[in-house]
């Protein structure tokens, strides 16, 4: 049976109370890839993966989440300004949906409108080069992606 995915506040009872989440920017050449502390606490970028294949990818991925022993996956689903799904945000539902077939982990999906805008200022305000910000921003856009779902979750524990 394929792992559940859905919305974030509907995989949040599914997930353990502890254990290191996965997140993920999938872009059309590269997925940027976070990880979180056991707690939940903190987002940090880990890599990007210059995709090859959906099975190449989603080995490295499952490497990752074993290497951290991750409880579950958020992804990150570009939904438009309007509020809209796009081809973006299709084609992430579709890999969520080819990943769930492969894993018992929970998928949970994150809005992450405005997401590399935003890390994409914060890197030019750290004063990173061109190069630098270019060679980090998917990993960083998935750490942002995650840290917002840390944050509500957090939220959701808490009365």
């Amino acid at each position: 049976m394929p792992a559940p995915v859905g919305p974030l506040v509907e995989i949040a009872p599914l997930l353990p109370e502890r254990g290191a989440l996965i997140g993920l920017d999938l872009g059309t050449r590269t997925i940027g890839v976070a990880a979180s502390d056991p707690d939940r606490r903190l987002a940090t970028g880990v890599e990007t993966i210059a995709r090859k294949s959906f099975s190449a990818d989603a080995a490295r991925l499952f490497a990752l989440a074993s290497e951290r022993r991750a409880v579950g996956f958020v992804l990150g689903l570009p939904i438009n300004m309007q509020g809209t799904e796009g081809p973006r945000a299709q084609s992430t539902r579709a890999f969520a949906r080819n990943l769930a077939r492969l894993t018992d982990l929970p998928i949970a999906l994150w809005d992450e409108r405005l997401s590399t805008a935003a890390v994409e200022r914060e890197l030019i305000a750290a004063d990173a080069s061109r190069a630098r910000r270019a060679a980090v921003i998917d990993q960083h856009a998935a750490a942002y992606i995650l840290q917002g779902a840390l944050d509500r979750l957090a939220r959701l524990r808490t009365p």
